[in-house]
């Protein structure tokens, strides 16, 4: 792509920018006619907002809807919904036991120092289990080596302490084998447990056994369908940060990049207080749509469509945890003053404090007005700076993925995108909403403008990515 068509695509962006926010569009408007009495027209009455949408918590999960124009105007329009699901707070509940399998990459590139923290941070691990969890311990390189899963009493852990101490780095990088043992070795407890969990960590790309990304991430999705939920944690520059996401999203896991593997304690301790605080699982939300809505996309996640439906699954949820969901949606205004359906939501899930199904629900609408200085003034300015993050997380992604294929100047172009979407957004939201945006903005441009050297750019992908997926919305299940 040359310079004069990015460019020409950066000035349509921000055209779009101005008409999402709801800024007056340019022309000429029709004279009207004087009118014929002496006293002046009385204007009509504004029209009445739609009703306020309170928190849906029919179960465990907590539901908020917003959109980010309330008031629209007669004809079509592009408009945002976003939805914040937070998982309940248990004040005082102790952590519930786990069913963990650890699987940890010793293959030829974790030799040395990213090795030695692994098992540093496995057997920190260990030490945080108590006697009613159970744990397998899972090793790959070109073939693979386990523990069996056992309860954590304190025999037990002195027997993992040693067989941890026991692993040696060597061979290639068997990810689909290690999946495949810490699966079975779940399975053999699993009916026993609520919560069952894989943790995977790798630091490379997989060179033997099942290698493309499709054959990998379908293990992911039948771990979920068994009721396995898969967290993946890559280390270092070099692992495949798109399949390790894809580990995560399907499933209904965590991702987690950590540059230094000094950190791994933390994100395993982190990963073990989540799941043993699972509140929620197999969450899934349906849009239907009502005639004149129509879907543009749901920002960040994998949505599957069929008819006027739209699914979209989401992780398991632990106590506190918060996600969010950015749709942008098509909608049309025939008459002004009408109030029109725009989507209605249902949030399905498994309620694992009160273990029963449960479902959350929730329905937006809009007022259609034929004065655009009421849609810019009753503008939602969350849902506007949701919107916003979420958009400029689909640039951060193309400016990494421009970054990776080593065009440098494609990829800040896309970041000065996001500066001017953030400009905009400020202009309804205020400064303050965004400060904090355009600052990471500037400082993601500073550190792309210095970036020299491949490992540099390999690490600057890679937390770009993790950025991205924090704006979209995916803010407890990212790392």
């Amino acid at each position: 792509m040359n310079r004069t068509v990015l460019f020409l695509s950066l000035a349509g962006g921000l055209a779009l920018t101005a008409l999402v926010l709801g800024l007056p569009s340019m022309g000429t408007d029709t004279p009207k006619a004087p009118h014929a009495a002496s006293v002046p027209p009385q204007p009509p009455p504004p029209p009445q907002p739609p009703p306020q949408v309170a928190p849906s918590t029919g179960g465990s999960l907590t539901l908020t809807s917003r959109l980010s124009h309330p008031y629209i105007p007669t004809g079509a329009s592009e408009l945002f919904a976003t939805f914040d699901v937070a998982g309940a707070q248990v004040p005082g509940a102790k952590r519930s036991p786990v069913n963990l399998a650890l699987v940890i990459d010793r293959s030829g590139s974790m030799s040395g120092y990213k090795l030695a923290q692994a098992k540093q941070a496995a057997r920190h691990l260990i030490g945080l289990l108590g006697d009613e969890d159970r744990l397998a311990i899972v090793h790959y390189g070109s073939d693979v080596k386990s523990l069996p899963a056992m309860q954590a009493t304190a025999g037990n852990r002195e027997r993992m302490f040693q067989y941890v101490d026991g692993i040696w780095d060597e061979g290639g990088t068997n990810i689909g084998a290690g999946l495949s043992t810490g699966r079975y070795q779940l399975s053999t407890a699993q009916q026993s447990f609520n919560v069952n969990r894989l943790i995977l960590m790798s630091d490379g790309q997989p060179t033997e056994g099942l290698t493309s990304n499709e054959d990998l991430t379908r293990m992911a999705r039948e771990l979920r369908t068994t009721g396995i939920t898969l967290s993946a944690i890559g280390v270092g520059t070099d692992f495949n940060e798109d399949l390790m996401q894809g580990f995560a999203e399907y499933g209904a896991g965590a991702y987690g990049f950590l540059e230094d593997a000094a950190q791994l304690s933390t994100l395993f301790q982190k990963d073990l207080q989540q799941a043993g605080t699972t509140v929620a699982r197999a969450v899934t939300m349906t849009f239907t749509l009502p005639p004149g809505t129509s879907l543009g996309e749901v920002l960040g996640y994998r949505a599957s469509q069929t008819g006027n439906e739209v699914q979209v699954a989401l992780p398991d949820f632990s106590a506190g945890q918060l996600e969010r969901v950015v749709v942008r949606l098509h909608v049309s205004g025939d008459a002004a003053g009408r109030t029109v359906p725009v989507v209605d939501l249902k949030l399905a899930y498994s309620d694992l404090i009160r273990d029963a199904a449960a479902l959350n629900t929730a329905s937006l609408s809009a007022v259609v007005t034929d004065r655009r200085e009421e849609v810019a003034a009753r503008q939602d300015r969350d849902a506007t700076v949701y919107a916003a993050r979420a958009r400029s997380a689909v640039n951060t992604q193309k400016a990494a993925e421009a970054l990776s294929e080593g065009r440098k100047d494609e990829a800040k172009l896309y970041l000065q995108r996001n500066q001017a979407l953030f400009r905009e957004t400020s202009a309804v939201a205020g400064a303050a909403a965004v400060a904090a945006d355009q600052a990471e903005q500037q400082a993601a441009l500073d550190e792309y403008d210095s970036a020299e050297g491949e490992e540099a750019r390999r690490s600057l992908v890679k937390k770009s990515k993790v950025k991205a997926l924090k704006s979209f919305g995916k803010l407890g299940s990212t790392y």
